[in-house]
């Protein structure tokens, strides 16, 4: 749900939802990007959202140079300061470059199908796995490892989430 006074363009972001999983029971898929959901590790957050639909138009425009941050907002509706930290750890994380000046913008670093979004999500969210005992790159101990079938279902929630956000680039984002 959107803030009072804040709009977002949900199109986007509810089909990037629907090209990470496949259809599930609604009652799943919910509970994975519940606003509620505070703790959980699955939730996608507003900073990746973003980012994503900032890459969709820079993916969009790949072949053209250099997007103005400008065409971005005006394109998906994205506050200018968090565009611009978004950016900045985009770049930071080599998936963007900028130049400055009349000519400049932002323009994706490597082709949109060698991104997938597992990198974009891991690097500003961290973990994809819903447990970080079961996570392969932010390991961290839990209660949960206590029970080996709970460790085994999260373990199979990571691969599923893994593989599809792995083979998943944002060149498909933009072609379907």
């Amino acid at each position: 749900m959107v803030e009072p006074g804040r709009s977002r363009n949900r199109k986007d972001v509810g089909n990037i939802r629907q090209m990470l999983y496949n259809p599930m029971e609604e009652s799943a898929e919910e509970s994975l990007f519940d606003p509620q959901n505070e703790g959980s590790n699955m939730r996608l957050s507003t900073k990746s959202e973003y980012a994503f639909l900032a890459l969709i138009v820079l993916a969009e425009n790949y072949a053209s140079g250099y997007t103005k941050i400008a065409e971005i907002i005006s394109k998906k509706d994205i506050p200018r300061k968090y565009l611009e930290q978004i950016m900045l750890v985009l770049k930071g994380g080599g998936f963007v470059r900028s130049k400055m000046g009349p000519e400049g913008g932002y323009k994706l670093s490597k082709a949109p199908s060698q991104i997938s979004l597992a990198e974009i999500i891991r690097l500003l969210d961290g973990a994809l796995a819903p447990v970080l005992s079961v996570s392969e790159y932010f390991y961290e101990s839990s209660p949960i490892e206590q029970s080996q079938e709970l460790m085994n279902i999260f373990t199979d929630i990571r691969n599923y989430i893994s593989e599809k956000m792995e083979n998943t680039t944002l060149q498909d984002l933009i072609t379907g």
